[in-house]
């Protein structure tokens, strides 16, 4: 149809604005139905200004804001605060120099007193005495105050094999004054031992005292004689049952062989416990008189008694 004329669509664009300001409209020729696009905005004065609408900056994070070890700043405490504290400290400062200083004065009137001052470290456990062989004793003499330790552990030993042996005797129809006897052997003979015969030794050793050596010597060799009467256990005190030697094992043996079992086994403790103890006190005295220490203590005694004559 040559007659009929066709608008050219792009001949003239029409111009939307959507932030221009309440009242202005947009040019329209020729084009009703326009959508406007994505820009099309139904009331466009609506929209705020473009500077209004920028929001604000957000503030710069620090340097080490991904580094999980960086250090984070506490704040520190007002200087009232910091104050008090320092009195504190200072008071409790003043408190402690003054304990030592006591504490001081005390142990230097013990050593002026000639008291030792000795810290209970033995058993590990339970501490009940004071006992450092390693540091305490000289380096020449650790062996043998080694073994007369061992003489006073041994000791323990053969009193409480020796309840047990008595114990099974009891059961098996003895006496219960034997059993008694047993707890009184044990009960008073360790604490006797350590405090007449073994310390005496350590202190010898530890101050090189001619006194100590002359306790040491003297109930020592009680000691040797106890465990010699108990490896036989004659029949003195109740047929000689409540100590665990060789008399009552072999009265026993044929009547009930487990309790004459218990007394054999009895008895060789005690045997090993007097021949032990017979060679410390043999190097005992070897040291005692090789050391010069008899001639100090018969020097002691001769001045004990010109004292005691005047």
């Amino acid at each position: 149809m040559a007659g009929r004329y066709d608008p050219n669509p792009f001949e003239e664009e029409v111009e939307v604005n959507p932030f221009a300001g309440e009242g202005k409209q947009a040019k329209s020729s020729g084009q009703s139905n326009f959508s406007g696009g994505a820009f099309y905005m139904a009331n466009p004065g609506s929209v705020p200004p473009a500077s209004n609408s920028r929001l604000s900056p957000l503030p710069p994070e620090p340097a080490d804001f991904y580094n999980p070890t960086a250090t984070v700043d506490i704040p520190l405490d007002s200087g009232k605060d910091l104050k008090k504290k320092e009195k504190d400290l200072q008071a409790k400062e003043a408190e402690l120099r003054k304990r030592e200083e006591v504490l001081k004065r005390k142990e230097d009137a013990a050593q002026r007193a000639g008291i030792v001052i000795e810290e209970k470290n033995w058993p590990p456990f339970f501490p009940i005495i004071h006992h450092d062989i390693g540091n305490e004793i000289p380096i020449h003499l650790q062996k043998l105050q080694y073994t007369a330790f061992s003489t006073l552990l041994g000791l323990t030993l053969c009193l409480t094999w020796n309840i047990v042996a008595v114990t099974t005797a009891w059961i098996k129809g003895g006496d219960a004054t034997i059993w008694f006897l047993a707890i009184i052997y044990f009960i008073a003979g360790i604490p006797c031992a350590y405090v007449l015969w073994y310390r005496p030794l350590y202190r010898a050793f530890r101050t090189e005292s001619a006194m100590s050596f002359g306790w040491f010597f003297m109930f020592y060799a009680v000691h040797i004689g106890f465990c010699i009467f108990a490896a036989v256990a004659p029949p003195i005190f109740f047929k000689g049952k409540s100590l665990a030697g060789i008399l009552p094992a072999i009265d026993l043996v044929g009547g009930n062989a487990l309790v004459g079992i218990f007394y054999f086994i009895g008895f060789g403790l005690f045997c090993l416990e007097s021949v032990i103890s017979v060679g410390v006190l043999q190097q005992v005295y070897m040291y005692f008189r090789g050391s010069g220490k008899a001639t100090q203590m018969r020097q002691e005694a001769a001045r004990g008694a010109m004292r005691a004559a005047f």
